[in-house]
């Protein structure tokens, strides 16, 4: 059972937008501009430019803040929807809707302090790049006590987005004399002295999203912008938070690859003279396709209904591995469906195949999983 269950209600906006008729429309503008950052390795500006013009950027901030005020589903549906034309795009936005969509719960449902961030992303309409896919429990870096708080020195991998990017939400961990090794949480300014992007994100797949390092020479962070203390390698509660929002938002980018693929295989395949012969590879692309609609849909179910903490945790890390597994299963089916002629890259089924790789990698990934949840299973502490 749930640590505790929510109302439906928990995750509900207050939009009046129809943020699925415009991310799909977004979509199919930017569907060109997509395939030329694949094959340049570019990042997807088009499609971050007309995110921000929309209000996207500001979607998940509470309309009392300022925000557009929209329901944590719908912002899911709409990063599924850009999915099916542009992967990256959708993938790299969904970065910015789980640190904004976490300090939201927080501000509405725990009183947290986050009230001055969101404002400052409704107004100014920020980019938030996380460095979390890299850092996860243990965090990287060093961070020095000085007079007025620490200077920072670390390099961060993957994160997404930082060609556009405001504030890069980090942590390093610092040598407490007193605590012991404590990771400190803090969002930097791009334009800090001391921190670079470097030019590393030449990958498989995913490659608009230009999740490159950026590394932190001894930048400055004050004392006031320590958001979280907490021991590296263990799971916090800012944790319990963080996972079960963020990878529905993250899998729902590749559930729209997956979507985009099958949309794609099944028009061609229809168009064809002798359908028939080719049923049963479209009868197992359907049920690969449920799943990872089912397995998707469990996961947001679980971030609307139920407050964090360690079940919710593995819960959500369960439905994470099977969305990603039917998600590649899926663009696999929808290239068998297709044949040969999927193997081209102008068909656009050879980068759905190269983007949903991604879905791999992130954590917890299959491995780490399935500790996890066996863990919960057999009653032991998740602290291993």
């Amino acid at each position: 059972m749930p640590d505790t269950m929510m109302p439906d209600t928990l995750l509900k906006g207050t939009e009046t937008t129809d943020w699925v008729a415009l991310a799909d429309q977004i979509g199919r503008d930017i569907a060109a501009a997509a395939a030329r950052h694949d094959a340049e390795d570019g990042f997807v500006t088009e499609g971050f430019q007309a995110l921000r013009a929309a209000g996207f950027l500001k979607a998940l901030v509470p309309a009392e803040l300022g925000g557009g005020g929209a329901e944590y589903r719908v912002i899911c549906d709409a990063i599924r929807r850009l999915g099916t034309h542009c992967g990256a795009t959708a993938l790299a936005f969904s970065m910015q809707c789980h640190l904004v969509a976490v300090p939201a719960w927080r501000w509405r449902h725990e009183q947290a302090p986050v009230e001055a961030l969101l404002r400052r992303i409704a107004a100014e309409d920020l980019v938030l790049i996380s460095s979390g896919g890299s850092d996860w429990l243990p965090s990287s870096g060093q961070a020095v006590r000085v007079e007025g708080g620490y200077r920072i020195t670390a390099r961060k991998r993957f994160a997404s987005g930082c060609p556009m990017g405001d504030l890069l939400m980090t942590s390093a961990i610092l040598d407490d004399p007193e605590k012991g090794p404590t990771v400190l949480h803090f969002g930097v300014p791009f334009r800090a002295e001391g921190l670079r992007v470097l030019d590393t994100w030449h990958a498989l797949g995913m490659r608009g999203t230009g999740s490159h390092d950026v590394t932190l020479e001894e930048v400055f962070v004050p004392e006031a912008a320590i958001a979280a203390r907490r021991e590296p390698g263990k799971w916090h509660i800012l944790f319990h938070h963080i996972f079960a929002m963020a990878f529905p938002l993250v899998y729902s980018a590749y559930v729209g690859v997956a979507e985009g693929a099958r949309d794609k295989a099944l028009t061609l395949v229809r168009a064809k003279g002798d359908r028939a012969a080719s049923a049963v590879l479209a009868g197992r692309l359907e049920n690969a396709f449920a799943k990872a609609e089912m397995a998707l849909d469990r996961m947001i179910r679980i971030a609307e209904t139920e407050a964090p903490g360690p079940a919710r945790t593995g819960r959500t890390a369960t439905a994470r591995t099977l969305t990603g597994q039917a998600a590649i299963e899926t663009v696999e089916r929808a290239m068998e469906l297709v044949g040969g002629a999927a193997f081209y890259r102008d068909l656009g089924l050879e980068r759905a195949f190269r983007d949903v790789q991604g879905a791999r990698f992130h954590p917890l990934q299959e491995m780490p999983q399935l500790e996890l949840t066996g863990r919960l299973a057999l009653g032991l502490p998740i602290d291993g």
